[in-house]
């Protein structure tokens, strides 16, 4: 710690924006979770492909989630809070007002998700530019990128949205500037009262304070260079250039950093913080979970990365979708994996982004189709289970003396349901089932359940294995996110990618990886690392039972 130590704890709050919903947790100084809440949060689907939000409503949920964890916490030892959030485009008019990103009008959805897809046509010819930013992004940009999707505003609601807009944010930046409000005023001197004197305002310019991890890994935005205007242009995005990307970003600072002057009156007035509690430049919600767990201090566990640089880890974030987040010291370009980005998420490391697009929405998808759910939700509602606690357990039952692997032996899942992320990098490929039969039982379910997670850590068998032939040396997995939870989900990884998994301490890794930049911003820690590696603590490992 760098300050001065005092018997009081120090508390952090973090913020976590998903794509279900908003979570808050209070954090001490030493990495523990000492509350935590959650609220829902809207998603319209006016037709396939299309995803939208609500920005009153993702910060009504941060307002009400905060002032639920803060109970009980005296504010003025809360030293810092950090946000993050999915990699949305979030659009306001020329006077911050939402705007509606869609064809009904509705500016309340103001939001397009991160798993949006119409903007495939426009993110082809992007692609078809070859132009060389794309090489920093596994070659091939997504249709979850930011560009494609300002192109199809710029096309499609070229009066109603584009014309009209004064700002576009990435999620995680919007909730720092809604927390802080940072300005910066010009005024005009008056001659009278004395030489240069500010007395009267000419004219007000917002300027925006930008993560460096949203505007590098969604956005082509260089650390070492900036925008590149030949891109811009190359994609009839011209307008970018020529206001100075004053819409989408010219102030850069990395993640952690203190923003402004901290929060201001209306914003610690909803949070139910103090005015002026330190707020940090965020993170990507992947980017913070990964945070949270690859700096955790993990010796005396006889684990393969003991003594091992950090770049022999690898974090996967499991939730509605999956990232996996390899660090390096020297750029390294992986076919169809995103990156390398310069100081993403671990500052002076270059980050390598495999992804797939649906993880944990795939399997609830796949669970909740089929027709012997009704059988299985009487089944675990009876017995006080969630259902895949049940399924996990009635998968104990039926397999016998084999390993559970072995019972989907015959029944085999192609997980691309929305599009393969990495390492195909193919937005048109659909997903699969062989192996069907006639029966429609709880067993039949269970066999689809189990083999749907085996698709998916095969996914990540590939991503890795890419990974591994392009440069990188991976010894050990962490994962974190609500799929970790999941006995089978992370047994299953263990199992097929023939690594270690070490879970983290406190389950709610993401939280832990926000309220890390709430103690950066603070100045309680020197950097991310330093919070990482005090602050993320291992509770256990799973090894390989093949």
């Amino acid at each position: 710690m760098q300050r001065e130590k005092r018997d009081q704890v120090n508390y952090y709050v973090g913020i976590d924006v998903g794509t279900m919903s908003v979570r808050a947790a209070v954090v001490d100084q030493f990495g523990t979770v000492v509350a935590h809440a959650d609220q829902p949060i809207q998603i319209w689907e006016p037709q396939p492909d299309h995803y939208e939000q609500s920005s009153d409503d993702i910060w009504a949920a941060c307002c009400t989630v905060t002032k639920k964890v803060v109970q009980g916490v005296d504010v003025a030892w809360i030293q810092g809070l950090g946000f993050d959030a999915t990699c949305s485009l979030v659009v306001l008019d020329k006077q911050f007002q939402p705007l509606a990103v869609n064809y009904e009008g509705e500016c309340k959805r103001n939001i397009i998700m991160w798993m949006d897809h119409r903007a495939a046509s426009q993110v082809d010819r992007i692609n078809g530019t070859q132009h060389n930013v794309l090489s920093y992004v596994g070659g091939v940009m997504s249709v979850e990128m930011q560009p494609p999707k300002l192109l199809w505003m710029k096309e499609n609601l070229r009066e109603s949205c584009w014309e009209k807009a004064g700002y576009f944010f990435d999620l995680p930046d919007f909730l720092s500037w809604k927390a802080t409000g940072v300005t910066a005023s010009l005024y005009a001197p008056d001659k009278e009262a004395g030489r240069g004197r500010k007395v009267h305002l000419l004219i007000q310019i917002e300027e925006f304070f930008r993560s460096l991890c949203p505007l590098v890994c969604k956005w082509t935005y260089s650390p070492e260079k900036g925008w590149d205007d030949s891109f811009w242009k190359a994609i009839d995005l011209e307008e970018m250039v020529a206001d100075k990307y004053e819409k989408i970003g010219n102030q850069v600072l990395s993640p952690g950093a203190s923003v402004g002057n901290g929060l201001m009156p209306e914003a610690a007035k909803d949070l139910g913080l103090a005015e002026g509690t330190a707020v940090a430049a965020s993170l990507i919600d992947a980017h913070a979970g990964g945070l949270g767990v690859i700096g955790a201090d993990v010796k005396g566990h006889n684990l393969p990365c003991e003594n091992q640089p950090i770049t022999s880890r690898l974090a996967v974030i499991c939730g509605t979708s999956s990232c996996h987040m390899g660090l390096s010291d020297a750029p390294i370009f992986v076919p169809g994996v995103w990156g390398p980005y310069y100081s993403a998420m671990v500052p002076g490391f270059w980050l390598n982004e495999g992804g797939q697009s649906a993880t944990g929405k795939l399997i609830d998808q796949v669970v909740r189709g089929h027709v012997a759910f009704p059988e299985l939700q009487a089944k675990a509602s009876a017995s006080a289970q969630n259902i895949y606690t049940y399924l996990n357990s009635h998968l104990d039952l039926i397999k016998k003396s084999l390993p559970v692997g072995f019972l989907t032996v015959d029944l085999h899942v192609w997980p691309d349901f929305h599009g393969n992320r990495s390492p195909l990098a193919d937005l048109t490929l659909k997903g699969m089932v062989v192996g069907l039969t006639l029966s429609q039982g709880l067993d039949e379910l269970a066999l689809i359940y189990l083999a749907t997670i085996q698709a998916i850590a095969l996914g990540t068998r590939h991503i890795l294995e890419t990974m591994q032939s392009a440069g990188h040396h991976i010894t050990t997995l962490f994962l974190c996110g609500g799929l970790s939870k999941n006995p089978l989900f992370v047994q299953m990884h263990a199992d097929i990618t023939g690594k270690p998994i070490v879970l983290s301490k406190e389950v709610e890794s993401v939280l832990v990886g926000a309220a890390i930049l709430g103690a950066c911003a603070s100045g309680d820690f020197a950097s991310v690392q330093l919070g990482g590696f005090v602050m993320v603590k291992i509770r256990m490992q799973k090894r390989i039972s093949l």
